[in-house]
C-alpha cells in the first residue's frame, strides 16, 4: 500500500514537472477563455442553487451573492482539501446568510441540483464507456491511482464503504434536529422547488443546462490550450473522468484518479508529454481559478480571513444552535 501511494505521488509530481517545462508551448488565449467559461459555469450553477433556496424560503430575503459566495468558496476549498470539506463550508455559509433558515432545509435545497446533474452524468458515463478508450470498471485495479485501484481490487470493501457512507449521511441528517417530525418537515421545505414542475424547469433546469454548456466550453478551450484538441468526444471523455474522480473523493479534486484516467484515455491523441502536461495542467489552472474566487468570496462577502476562521466559526455556530434546542 505504501509503495503504491509513493508510486502515485512520483507519477503526479513527474506530470507536474512536465507541465511546468511545457509552459512555453501553452496556448494562453484558449486557456484564458477556458477560465472565463469556468467562472461562468460556477456563476450559472449558483443561480440554480439560489432559486432552490429562495423557493424554500419565499418570504426571506435571500441574496444571490451570498449563495454564489458560499458555492464558490466550497468549490475552492474542495480543490485543496479532500473528502468534501468544501461542501460542508458551503452548507455553513449558506445557512448563516439566511438567519431564519435551518441546515436540513438548506442542504435539501442545495441537493435539488443533483437531480439534473446526475442525469447528465449518467449520460456522459454511458457515452464514454462505449468509446473503447475508457477503461471498464474491472480494469480500474490496473490504473496507477492508489485509491481507485484499491477500491477496484477490493469490491467487497468498496461496497461496505459506500454502505457506511450512506448510513453516515442518514445519521448525520437525523442528528440535525432533536425532533424527527420537525427535521423531515424542514427537509421537505428544502425540496419545495421540486414539487412545482414548471418552476423547477424554469428556475433550475434552464440555469443548470446553461452551466453545463459553459463547463463544456471551458474544457474544449482547455484541450485546445494544451494541444490535445477540443472536440465533442474529447470533452465528454474529460467529463467522464471527472465523474469517476468525484466518486472517489480521497484526494483534493480527485487528483490521482484524474491523472491516471486522462493518461489512459488520451494515450493515442497526443504525445506522452502533452498528455502528462494536460493531466495536471488543466486541474492546476481550474483549481487556481476556483481557489481564487473562493478566497475572494470568503474575504469580501463573508469577512473571513482564513479557512481556519471559517472552521472555528462553524463549530461555534453549531454549539450555539445545539444549546438553543429545547429538549
Amino acid at each position: 500500500m505504501i509503495a503504491s501511494i509513493g508510486s502515485d505521488l512520483d507519477q503526479f509530481f513527474d506530470s507536474v514537472g512536465t507541465f511546468f517545462s511545457n509552459l512555453a508551448g501553452l496556448s494562453w488565449g484558449p486557456l484564458l477563455l477556458a477560465l472565463l467559461c469556468y467562472a461562468a459555469y460556477l456563476t450559472l450553477r449558483s443561480r440554480a442553487i439560489f432559486n432552490a433556496v429562495q423557493a424554500a424560503y419565499p418570504i426571506e430575503h435571500v441574496r444571490w451573492r451570498d449563495v454564489w459566495g458560499a458555492y464558490v468558496a466550497g468549490v475552492g476549498i474542495n480543490q485543496v482539501f479532500p473528502l468534501g470539506g468544501g461542501t460542508l463550508v458551503q452548507y455553513f455559509l449558506t445557512r448563516i446568510s439566511i438567519p431564519a433558515s435551518s441546515y436540513p432545509a438548506i442542504i435539501a435545497g442545495i441537493w435539488c441540483g443533483l437531480v439534473f446533474d446526475w442525469g447528465v452524468n449518467l449520460l456522459v458515463l454511458a457515452f464514454v464507456f462505449t468509446q473503447g478508450v475508457f477503461p471498464k470498471p474491472p480494469d480500474f485495479s490496473e490504473l496507477p491511482a492508489f485509491d481507485l485501484a484499491f477500491l477496484a481490487s477490493h469490491p467487497q470493501f468498496a461496497l461496505f464503504l459506500l454502505t457506511a457512507l450512506a448510513i453516515g449521511v442518514l445519521v448525520a441528517f437525523a442528528l440535525l434536529s432533536s425532533r424527527v417530525k420537525a427535521f423531515w418537515a424542514r427537509v421537505r421545505q428544502g425540496f419545495t422547488i421540486l414539487t412545482d414542475r414548471d418552476r423547477y424547469l424554469r428556475e433550475m433546469v434552464t440555469w443548470q443546462a446553461a452551466a453545463w454548456v459553459a463547463r463544456f466550453a471551458a474544457y474544449w478551450f482547455v484541450l485546445d490550450a494544451f494541444h490535445i484538441g477540443g472536440s465533442v468526444e474529447n470533452v465528454l471523455l474529460v467529463l467522464g473522468v471527472q465523474v469517476v474522480a468525484m466518486l472517489v473523493p480521497f484526494t483534493p479534486g480527485g487528483a490521482g484518479v484524474q491523472q491516471a484516467l486522462l493518461l489512459t484515455v488520451f494515450a493515442g491523441a497526443a504525445t506522452a508529454a502533452e498528455v502528462a502536461a494536460f493531466s495536471v495542467g488543466q486541474q492546476i489552472a481550474l483549481a487556481a481559478a476556483a481557489v481564487g474566487m473562493g478566497f475572494a468570496a470568503l474575504v469580501l462577502i463573508f469577512r473571513f480571513r482564513s479557512f481556519r476562521e471559517v472552521v472555528r466559526r462553524g463549530r461555534e455556530h453549531r454549539r450555539t444552535e445545539d444549546a438553543a434546542v429545547v429538549p
